[in-house]
């Protein structure tokens, strides 16, 4: 017997439904499987895979939404996604009864890009794909430190990517270029508290987690190097951040591209916390199955590594 989670209405929710999905019409049935994602086009309708959650890209008047609902079921699909606000009346919520199916709206700040890749990443790891079949190890981390690199080549700076307790979850290799603190930083995987305490005491966090810009830091007692932050966001819920240990101010073109690449960042944050809660929750599943015991068991505890 092999176990695997399944990709249902309700992890869907679980994982991105305080960040970048919203239950705007329809009952949630989180048993439901999710069985593919497609994009709504209806000059070129897409093939429409059973229990398919649909993006509607573009999907605004209320009529045009009846009818995509009314469309997008008869193919077997489970739910749709809108840009909030979504403009919903009677004749949409009479559709959506009627057919059985779900609305989600879609945050504002967060783009269809990243709903339709997070999406994707979350039915890939139904089939384990984001979870090692033996040892259950790695879920993307990789990901972002292959990441922290690129963004640190960008720069020509030194990169960490931080969680919003300044714990250090991916940096880049060349921080033999940074200054101390940095280095303390990386060794410890977390920011020194007299960092913090300083950082806090300028306001640094309180200005940088309030703009969609870059932050510099031109002097940060006990740092040899100025840094530039940049907080990292997805939809409405900020993740955390990313700092480089730089010489100057960063030119133009590099602020943008540490903007752009802070965007691409959230997603594989996202991706990176939503393999994690796939992974606990197949640990889980494998503990019961070792405590029930029965034909299962024997594999589960070798996955688990308590066979021997």
């Amino acid at each position: 017997m092999t176990l695997r989670p399944r990709a249902t209405l309700g992890r869907v929710l679980d994982d991105l439904g305080s960040t970048l999905l919203e239950v705007v019409a329809g009952r949630v049935d989180p048993g439901r499987s999710v069985g593919g994602v497609v994009i709504h086009d209806p000059l070129d309708p897409p093939a429409m895979p059973a229990d398919a959650l649909v993006l509607g890209v573009g999907l605004a008047a209320s009529a045009e939404i009846a009818d995509v609902v009314r469309a997008v079921a008869a193919e077997g699909a489970v739910g749709l996604v809108l840009r909030v606000p979504v403009d919903i009346d009677a004749d949409v919520r009479q559709a959506v009864a009627e057919e059985g199916l779900v609305l989600f709206g879609l945050t504002r700040g967060a783009s269809w890009a990243q709903v339709a890749a997070l999406l994707r990443s979350l039915l890939a790891l139904d089939d384990l794909g984001g979870v090692d079949d033996q040892t259950l190890a790695g879920t993307g981390a990789g990901d972002l430190f292959a990441l922290a690199g690129a963004v640190s080549a960008l720069l020509d700076a030194p990169l960490t990517i931080e969680d919003l307790n300044s714990r250090v979850i991916a940096f880049s290799a060349d921080q033999d270029r940074a200054d101390e603190s940095r280095k303390e930083t990386v060794l410890g995987r977390q920011v020194p508290e007299r960092y913090l305490r300083e950082l806090e005491r300028r306001g640094a966090f309180r200005a940088l987690y309030s703009s969609d810009r870059p932050v510099y830091l031109p002097e940060i007692d006990g740092a040899e190097l100025p840094r530039v932050a940049i907080r990292v966001r997805a939809g409405d819920e900020i993740l955390g951040s990313m700092w480089a240990a730089v010489k100057e101010p960063l030119s133009a073109e590099r602020e943008q591209a540490f903007v752009d690449a802070a965007k691409l960042v959230a997603l594989h944050m996202l991706r990176h916390r939503a393999g994690a809660d796939v992974e606990r929750r197949l640990r889980a599943e494998l503990v019961a199955t070792v405590l029930e015991g029965g034909p299962a068991a024997g594999d589960a505890a070798s996955r688990l590594g308590l066979a021997g």
